[in-house]
């Protein structure tokens, strides 16, 4: 449940895209991420000179040369460059959004959204992707147009490290096709994560090599704790960042922070920077293998689950299959944080093993229908996360009313978008949102066949 996948724009708009489907993406700085190299200094100085834009596409060329030493990616051909102001990469964002996403695709990102009550009815998801990422985009690689858009007003210690992470990209781009990346999973949210996560990833580690001077990572103890506790501090510069959503903070910082552990980690295993073309030519599928890297390397990763069209919801009148993909463990652990805490998103997400879902809508009266299937570790922990979900309807849906029938293992409700069935059969936490009400029996049996 993210927002379509590409690897084009800034890490800014293909942050946030990553919500529903990770394919809006591109490859850019987050301002968050760039400040680990120095928080307490200003970010914004005046706005560069004729003399100084030179100084910064020479800059560029340098740091290029250093990033392809330090990562061990040859440079195989020449990289555009441009000098922006903050008001032209507005407006290369805003072009770049129209460029990829048609308004259906827009409606389509923003409806799974509502269908899982991560937004209110009355959100504007453009709107928000370019308030939130006109505020972070820190720089830009767009691997369309194979160009690096720097920004012309950042801080000289920002600019290093901006440059360096999207330089990186550059290199990513020409070794292994970041546009053939990103999109080779656009389909599955979180494979689409777990690749973004990545490439996030490998740049934001060669960032910070680099800035700690050289020093290899791999005999580092993990950077993570340091990473979230800045980033943290910094939330209070960024309102448009502090106010977003939990779901949204979370799956944007998600493959900068948690993709740089499974990057150090990756270090480790292979032996250094010139053998991590595995992870980009056989990455991770799942999410959870970049929460628990040793996943990935132990080549062991859970079975999926699979999740039929359910025949009570075909045919019914005006409504249409939205999408079908697996919210994948950051999914959950971004549902439970929002809804119910992030300490119980951290308890129970990682005994995530399988997921998927289908989103209907019925554009007659705007409503939605959700069907979903998910496994984890034992039936308590499937029983943890039953209760949890519970918990969730009763905010998403206030008025409910609960079936006499309902148990310690199956929940039955009306609500005002129809009815609901929460079930618990074993490993398995299955539900389904939005069923007309003489499709509850059919629902209910389909569901405990599954």
């Amino acid at each position: 449940m993210r927002t379509t996948q590409r690897a084009e724009v800034s890490d800014s708009l293909y942050l946030l895209s990553l919500v529903v489907k990770h394919a809006m993406r591109p490859a850019a700085t987050l301002l968050l991420i760039a400040l680990l190299a120095s928080p307490s200094i200003a970010i914004a100085q005046a706005p560069a000179s004729a003399p100084e834009q030179q100084a910064l596409l020479a800059q560029a060329d340098e740091v290029l040369a250093e990033m392809s030493k330090l990562t061990g990616l040859p440079i195989k051909g020449p990289l555009k460059k441009q000098v922006l102001s903050r008001p032209e990469i507005r407006k290369f964002l805003e072009e770049t959004l129209d460029e990829e996403y048609t308004p259906t695709q827009i409606h389509k990102e923003e409806a799974e959204l509502k269908a899982f009550g991560l937004v209110s009815k009355e959100f504007n998801l453009k709107e928000f992707l370019l308030a939130f990422y006109t505020e972070q985009a820190a720089g830009v690689y767009d691997p369309r147009r194979k160009t690096m858009i720097i920004a012309e007003w950042l801080a000289a210690n920002i600019q290093e490290m901006v440059l360096a992470h999207e330089l990186t990209h550059a290199l990513q781009d020409q070794n292994f096709d970041l546009l053939k990346f990103m999109y080779a999973e656009r389909d599955n949210d979180d494979a689409s994560a777990a690749r973004q996560a990545v490439m996030e990833g490998h740049a934001t580690a060669a960032m910070i090599q680099r800035m700690m001077g050289g020093a290899p990572l791999a005999a580092l103890p993990s950077l993570q704790p340091m990473m979230e506790g800045v980033i943290q501090q910094q939330f209070a510069e960024f309102p448009a960042f502090t106010k977003a959503p939990y779901f949204f903070r979370l799956q944007a910082l998600f493959p900068y922070i948690h993709g740089m552990g499974f990057v150090q980690k990756a270090l480790q295993v292979e032996g250094g920077w010139e053998n991590l073309d595995t992870i980009f030519r056989n990455p991770p599928t799942l999410t959870k293998e970049i929460f628990e890297p040793s996943i990935y390397f132990d080549g062991k990763p859970p079975a999926p689950v699979a999740l039929p069209r359910p025949p009570a919801l075909e045919g019914v009148r005006g409504l249409r299959v939205l999408s079908e993909s697996s919210f994948g463990q950051l999914g959950y652990f971004a549902l439970l944080g929002q809804f119910i805490s992030e300490a119980e998103a951290k308890k129970i997400a990682p005994s995530w093993l399988a997921d998927r879902f289908i989103v209907y809508e019925s554009k007659a009266d705007g409503r939605f229908a959700l069907v979903a299937r998910s496994r984890w570790t034992g039936p308590e922990l499937a029983l943890a996360f039953f209760r949890d979900y519970h918990t969730i309807l009763t905010t998403k849906f206030p008025g409910l009313v609960a079936d006499p029938r309902s148990t310690s293992d199956l929940f039955i409700a009306t609500t005002t978008n129809g009815n609901l069935i929460l079930l618990r059969k074993g490993d398995e936490c299955r539900w389904a949102e939005g069923v007309p009400a003489e499709k509850t029996e059919a629902m209910l049996k389909w569901l405990e066949s599954l």
